[in-house]
């Protein structure tokens, strides 16, 4: 039999951290898998990013058991997921320069078409990140003389030293911005944002106060969800009243199904007032000048985009996939987390990724329940949500549904254990 006539169990489009981590599970469950990768390394969009670009969380979440991670940075991140690979001996189920071109569903599963060939699969699972694709908001430009750069294209942050530096976004890629703006002595910094995101007010260093094992405690204590919603909004309505930037405090209750759990930036802390600030948007670029939404008009040599990412379907042939463009169309669109309802045998694991925890453990507990489902020993449902699962919920949500993973009585133990015994700089293990 040819290999373009050969059925695999399950391809995987992409070969970032969520595609190498679902492959690894596919083979423990037995699965003949195939991973297809664009470029012709792994990595995914860890590629793509410049080295400055870091995790928000602690070293220690990130990196499992007998996965090393000796930094949080781009570089660190990028030899993490090469670290998998060779852990488990994928190479051989990964196929290099291989983009898929279109995906269609078929009688027998799925045809992904590739410059290298066709590959059908009974299964797909679409690893190619809930934030794939850079978002620039459109904007009106009459000769723009303005340098325009997305958070992800930032490659020589010295570029930054001495300009005149307008930053749009209200989330962890403008946060990061402004930092760089303070740390590599821009002349003036703007900031433009139309709604923002809560972040924890700390001097603390990012790898140190973006530790989560605070929050699998309280997960694991028993605390509800309402619970620690109002302990961490208190707590931190409380760090902006003490740094004394109420102005920028979120009008919306902190919630953990909606919320991320962002951690605070010390240099941006330090130097708020030099930070001028202008709730609103971008309306143009004329020549040099930012026109800004409230009528302002601000001379600037730089425009950096902190405004995240979309979401890039459109290699599937169905319009009602391939026209999804927002993680939150995606996750409408997805039950028991990550199960597609618009085609069968479909998953999304980045859909479970938007919320508070480690981008590793949570690939990890989704994906091993995917492969799971995939091979008959789960009994994943079409309930969609409608909120984020985070960290250990993921665990009390998949547990019922994948008894194969969390074997009765032992399971709830088990991970009750992790999350109050390990210890903060120690990884956990391996699900």
């Amino acid at each position: 039999m040819g290999d373009a006539d050969r059925l695999f169990d399950v391809a995987i489009v992409g070969g970032g951290l969520a595609g190498v981590v679902a492959l690894a599970y596919a083979r423990r469950a037995g699965l003949d898998a195939v991973v297809l990768e664009r470029q012709g390394r792994v990595g995914g969009l860890w590629r793509d990013l410049p080295a400055w670009q870091d995790i928000q969380i602690s070293p220690a979440d990130w990196a499992l058991a007998g996965l090393p991670l000796h930094g949080a940075t781009q570089p660190h991140i990028l030899a993490n997921i090469e670290a998998w690979v060779d852990k488990f001996s994928l190479a051989d189920g990964i196929r290099l320069n291989a983009p898929v071109l279109q995906a269609r569903a078929s009688d027998s599963g799925w045809e992904l078409a590739t410059p290298q060939g066709r590959v059908r699969a009974r299964h797909l699972v679409a690893a190619t990140g809930a934030h794939n694709t850079p978002l620039i908001p459109p904007v009106a430009r009459s000769q723009s003389q303005v340098r325009e750069v997305h958070s992800s294209a930032l490659d020589d942050p010295t570029v930054l030293t001495g300009r005149d530096v307008v930053v749009v976004g209200g989330g962890a890629s403008a946060f990061d911005l402004l930092e760089l703006c303070l740390l590599y002595g821009a002349r003036r910094v703007v900031w433009v944002y139309r709604g923002l995101k809560w972040f924890a007010p700390t001097r603390k260093p990012k790898h140190i106060a973006g530790s989560v094992r605070g929050f699998a405690r309280m997960q694991a204590s028993g605390m509800t969800a309402e619970e620690q919603s109002a302990a961490i909004g208190a707590d931190m309505r409380s760090r902006y009243e003490k740094f004394g930037i109420v102005e920028i405090m979120p009008a919306h209750d902190f919630d953990v199904r909606r919320d991320q759990l962002i951690p605070g930036r010390a240099g941006m802390l330090e130097h708020f007032a030099r930070i001028e600030r202008h709730p609103g948007s971008v309306e143009s670029l004329d020549g040099r000048t930012v026109v800004l939404s409230d009528g302002h008009r601000v001379e600037a040599d730089l425009l950096l985009w902190g405004t995240g990412y979309a979401v890039d379907l459109s290699y599937f042939e169905s319009p009602a996939i391939g026209s999804i463009r927002t993680l939150g169309a995606l996750a409408a669109r997805c039950g028991c987390i990550f199960r597609s309802l618009d085609a069968a045998n479909l998953y999304f694991p980045s859909v479970g990724l938007d919320g508070i925890g480690a981008a590793p453990w949570a690939y990890a507990l989704l994906c091993r329940s995917i492969m799971s489902h995939i091979a008959g020993t789960a009994r994943l449902d079409d309930g969609v949500l409608g909120h984020n699962v985070n960290h250990f919920d993921i665990v009390d949500y998949l547990a019922p549904r994948d008894p194969a993973s969390y074997p009765e009585p032992a399971w709830r133990a088990h991970y009750r254990d992790i999350a109050l015994n390990t210890r903060d700089e120690q990884p956990y293990p391996i699900p």
